[in-house]
């Protein structure tokens, strides 16, 4: 992962890459009827106006903004009226923007390094380099910052117990996707004369660094598990994961927020310092929460970023679907890996100064956050970095499951990790604060075009379906102290009970998530319209199993239609 960087879009001129309008927001003489201004805002930066067509589609927009000025952007998200605008191909109009409305730009640049450098004596140097820079340009840096780094030419820099050449390209030393590399300054040696006779003595003496100059410990740290059911034992995975995030706080290893995303994201650290060992998401600093620290604005209605979701519930679903992906055998009895692969995932409290306080830190209750804390997974990137054409065609089937199981609302290439492990690619899903909605208009899977999706699945996931029990996973998360609302619960059961179906008559990962996905953003899905038939037969004061068991006889009907899915 990449630190975040603030990019400035330069005010709109007549001849810019971004519009045909005027500085004034006057249309130039060449603008179409359609056109209409917009204003992006972007945290750190001016507002920029921007000439667009409402008939533009987002695509296009992006691909504007990303080559703007040269700035090659890897990822953005474009956020208008509390929704993200993530359909590609959708049109502005499609979305509501209108004249003189301000679109929200998260955006960050793909080739910065966020750099910890750790002197002997436990100072710290943090700052921001390009990934092409070298060694000599991190110690060119360190003498600016120090008046104890005149000799640092002398001196090596340590990372992973290797010494590194002045030479050595950054990008070329750690190519996994950590977001920060930490490095050590070795102790100093100096040559002192000692005279000896007529004589002098030469002696190399190591610079020895005092206890009363290492960092104090932070006593304002505090994690500890959020458990509402005592009767829950989490596992032992999940509690050393806790206690050693617990030790680098104590410690003083300050989080570090992610350059990733719309919300706010932390990497915590080990008790040496030295790697990442889990991602802390607190609730109130979710996207469109009181402190997102991303500059998106307030929810209006409490609504999240995709239909269906609300602000302050992502950390639960994060832990939902931790707790839903059984492994093969059935329920999770201690540390056995999902069928799909979440990373251990746990609701905590955590106090420290390193997240987003707008108004200070400490141990006071108003300072202590909750939020989901999962296992970091070292990676060799995204799906997005490296695209999906070599991927095995069963990694991507276990990630299809865990996504139709709960229509998440948020999957896409750059939160699907890549891992290697005996010479053999693994996928790793992650990022599932949007999953389990309230209803499927947002129902949204990246993988729907790649070729795997169109291959069959094989008979050992279809086992895996089969023994799926939508009813016990409700129970389950109870259980666990989260009880889904009706519409949440509805939407899991019916799911459920489409991928059940689908791999009964032979569907395929792209038949099945056709159904759930909408094509256009206006156009309602398949199993929207099942659901709309459903309610229009049944009588006001039904219960859910008597509108389940009608959902189930209109999808019988709609899967067994010859032409459908149309592939």
């Amino acid at each position: 992962m990449s630190a975040a960087a603030s990019v400035v879009l330069s005010p709109v001129r007549e001849d810019s890459a971004l519009s045909p309008a005027r500085f004034d927001g006057a249309l130039s003489s060449h603008c179409s009827p359609e056109s209409i201004l917009i204003y992006l805002v972007l945290p750190g930066s001016p507002v920029t106006p921007m000439r667009v067509s409402e008939s533009d589609s987002i695509a296009s927009v992006k691909l504007r903004i990303q080559i703007h000025k040269g700035f090659m952007v890897s990822k953005q998200k474009l956020v208008f009226d509390g929704r993200e605008l993530a359909r590609n191909s959708s049109l502005v109009r499609e979305y509501g923007v209108t004249d003189g409305k301000v679109l929200h730009l998260v955006i960050r640049l793909s080739d910065i390094r966020s750099i910890t450098v750790k002197t002997a004596c436990g100072k710290k140097y943090e700052f921001q380099v390009e990934r092409s820079r070298n060694i000599g340009y991190i110690k060119q840096q360190l003498t600016k910052r120090g008046e104890n780094f005149r000799d640092l030419e002398d001196r090596k820099l340590i990372w992973d117990g290797e010494e590194l050449d002045d030479q050595q390209v950054i990008n070329d030393i750690c190519k996994d996707n950590d977001a920060v590399l930490h490095f050590l300054i070795s102790n100093s040696a100096k040559v002192r004369p000692k005279p000896v006779g007529k004589d002098f003595e030469l002696s190399i003496i190591a610079t020895v660094a005092k206890e009363e100059e290492r960092e104090a410990p932070d006593r304002d740290a505090l994690i500890e598990p959020v458990i509402v059911n005592p009767k829950v034992n989490l596992s032992p995975l999940i509690m050393n994961m806790i206690r050693s995030v617990s030790s680098g706080l104590e410690r003083g290893n300050p989080p570090v927020m992610s350059s990733e995303g719309s919300g706010g994201a932390y990497f915590m650290q080990d008790v040496e310092g030295h790697k990442y060992v889990a991602v802390f998401k607190p609730i109130d600093e979710e996207p469109m929460a009181e402190n997102n620290p991303r500059g998106l604005p307030l929810s209006k209605d409490g609504e999240g970023l995709k239909k269906g979701t609300r602000v302050g519930e992502g950390a639960f679903r994060e832990v939902a679907a931790y707790i839903l992906d059984h492994p093969v055998g059935g329920r999770r009895l201690s540390d056995e890996i999902g069928f799909a692969g979440v990373p251990p995932t746990a609701m905590v409290r955590c106090s420290n100064g390193g997240f987003h306080h707008p108004e200070g830190s400490g141990r006071m209750v108003k300072n202590c956050k909750i939020g989901s804390l999962q296992m970091f997974v070292k990676n060799y990137g995204s799906c997005e970095d490296m695209g999906p054409r070599a991927l095995p065609v069963e990694e991507v089937h276990k990630i299809c499951v865990l996504d139709i199981r709960l229509a998440n609302a948020d999957r896409h290439a750059g939160n699907i990790l890549i891992c290697k492990e005996a010479g053999q690619t693994l996928l790793v899903p992650i990022d599932h604060g949007y999953c389990l909605p309230e209803n499927f208009e947002d129902c949204t899977f990246e993988w729907l075009y790649w070729p795997q999706a169109r291959q069959p699945f094989k008979d050992e996931v279809i086992d895996y379906i089969k023994s799926l029990d939508a009813e016990e996973d409700i129970a389950l998360l109870k259980f666990h102290g989260w009880e889904l609302s009706p519409e949440c619960a509805r939407t899991l059961c019916v799911s459920t009970m489409l991928l059940k179906k689908g791999v009964e008559r032979g569907l395929t990962p792209y038949d099945i998530g056709s159904i759930m996905c909408r094509e256009t953003l206006k156009k309602e899905s398949k199993i929207e319209e099942m659901l709309r038939e459903a309610n229009n037969t049944i009588l006001p004061g039904t219960s859910e199993t008597a509108f389940l068991e009608s959902v189930s006889e209109i999808m019988d009907h709609h899967l067994d239609k010859p032409t459908l899915p149309i592939d």
